[in-house]
């Protein structure tokens, strides 16, 4: 069996040696989607299922047929050691898995969640991150079309109101939580601080992502993904460090918030919590999230997105598994759901 090799390297070989000299059409070729490799996170146990050389290769319509003759038919069994034709899972059977098509198709069929030019915050706040990642992540290998170049460009981020209203929503999942893993604690509920604890680790991992303007990966590369943010280096260690530096945690989140530049400066500060009602007030350690969300909702130039109730993006809202986001017609149900919202 020949050596590992990253997947987005196999992909790239196959087509500089092979693929491309074959080519005499206007065309895009690269390596997005599904697969760990896109992500650059493949390894040796990668190998043993829907992995090795492929890659996708874009044309207009009327050059798909010819195109993808041309290819096939000199194709060799072996790049570089690693065979060519595998089991596919969409078809059955032993194939090549060269997608050859157009990128209209292949998004229709790929990432159906993804519309190539979101008309509004609805449209986006609909989009699977993980998604999004599979388009933005990757390589492209050539592109004189330039057709998937513009697509990725265009949605590389959300329109910065969306951010914020996004910023304004993960900062209230966290106001929410912080009281309630105090009070799991004063009442020695240890099952229940450490769920919350672990949901707080995660809520504040997301917030490193949607401050550095990263699109988060699912669960299984959750983690791997986390490390190369900025955030990582001084956030990680806190985290890792459990319950005694969870207030150091928030405080440095609060300060890279400021930092952004898209709202008002607030200024993190732990404080005992405020309940809303007849004046309580508990002897809990949070942050003041309240000021970073009303300064994040202020910001925000869009009335109506202003004024959306705060439940979040799909992600936010839902876990956004891979049967949601790639079998259902969720997240067109929720696009539409926000929509009424936004227009009420």
């Amino acid at each position: 069996m020949a050596d590992f090799v990253p997947g987005l390297d196999l992909a790239r070989s196959l087509y500089e040696e092979i693929v491309a000299p074959l080519v005499d059409r206007p065309h895009a070729a690269c390596l997005l989607g599904e697969g760990s490799e896109v992500q650059g996170f493949d390894d040796e146990r990668s190998r043993d299922h829907e992995w090795g050389p492929r890659l996708q290769l874009f044309v207009d319509v009327p050059d798909v047929d010819r195109v993808a003759r041309a290819v096939r038919a000199s194709l060799p069994a072996q790049h570089r050691g690693h065979p060519t034709s595998w089991f596919s899972l969409d078809t059955g059977r032993v194939t090549d898995h060269l997608e050859i098509t157009t990128l209209a198709l292949w998004m229709s069929t790929r990432l159906p969640a993804v519309p190539p030019a979101p008309a509004g915050p609805a449209d986006w706040l609909a989009i699977p991150q993980q998604h999004l990642r599979q388009l933005i992540a990757g390589e492209v290998f050539h592109d004189d079309l330039q057709d998937v170049t513009r697509l990725r460009e265009g949605l590389a981020w959300y329109p910065t109101d969306v951010w914020r209203w996004m910023l304004a929503c993960q900062w209230h999942l966290i106001g929410q939580v912080l009281p309630l893993l105090a009070r799991t604690r004063e009442t020695s509920d240890r099952r229940g601080t450490r769920l919350l604890s672990a949901r707080l680790t995660e809520l504040m991992m997301e917030m490193a992502f949607l401050q550095e303007r990263q699109y988060r990966p699912y669960a299984k590369w959750f983690g791997r993904a986390f490390e190369s943010l900025g955030a990582a280096r001084d956030l990680g260690p806190l985290l890792d460090a459990g319950d005694e530096a969870t207030d150091r945690a928030l405080l440095l989140l609060g300060q890279r918030h400021d930092e952004l530049g898209i709202t008002d400066r607030v200024g993190p500060r732990i404080e005992p919590f405020a309940v809303g009602i007849a004046d309580a007030v508990r002897p809990y350690p949070v942050l003041n999230t309240p000021e970073y969300i009303e300064a994040s909702v202020a910001s925000i130039g869009d009335r109506a997105l202003r004024d959306l109730p705060r439940v979040g993006s799909i992600d936010q809202l839902t876990h956004a598994d891979d049967t949601l986001i790639t079998f259902t017609d969720w997240p067109a149900a929720l696009a539409d759901r926000y929509r009424g919202q936004l227009s009420s």
